[in-house]
């Protein structure tokens, strides 16, 4: 038997936050805030971000790697849907991947807020399927605790 081209994975990344749901629901809903925590990066220059904040709207990101980088000049786009928003409680997104021009995944991610004692509790899940020389879910894992360390500092702004 031949080795799967798709490797179907699903991880959850659970993170606590000092502030309250409004605020970090706040850094996904607006597209200034969230370009920020979500798609600028010191490794790669923003080429497109566009962000439609409603059921049914598109969200788009396109980089190219900056020089001196591993995949210095290669571009990494990204086009996803909401497809279910609960201000305060839960965003759904559906959403491919592409490196190169060539796509190398495709994804569910459900954002879950939950309001505690002393702020947020935030649950990722991200469904996967990673196609043939993808980033693969460990990558992709790491991927997104960066982001939420990128989200932390961006509430404790102001």
């Amino acid at each position: 038997m031949t080795e799967p081209s798709v490797i179907h994975n699903t991880f959850i990344v659970e993170r606590s936050f000092s502030k309250p749901v409004e605020r970090v629901f706040t850094a996904f809903a607006d597209s200034g805030k969230k370009r920020r925590w979500f798609a600028e990066g010191e490794h790669h220059e923003i080429e497109a971000f566009e962000m439609d904040f409603r059921v049914g709207g598109v969200e788009r990101t396109r980089y190219r790697f900056k020089e001196n980088t591993q995949f210095a000049g290669v571009e990494l786009s990204t086009e996803g849907s909401f497809q279910d928003i609960v201000p305060n409680q839960r965003i759904v997104t559906a959403s491919t991947m592409t490196f190169g021009g060539r796509h190398i995944s495709v994804a569910l991610v459900t954002i879950e807020l939950l309001p505690t004692e002393t702020g947020t509790d935030l649950i990722c899940t991200h469904q996967g399927a990673f196609f043939e020389g993808s980033d693969g879910p460990q990558i992709r894992e790491q991927g997104w605790r960066t982001l939420f360390d990128h989200l932390a500092k961006e509430l404790d702004e102001k």
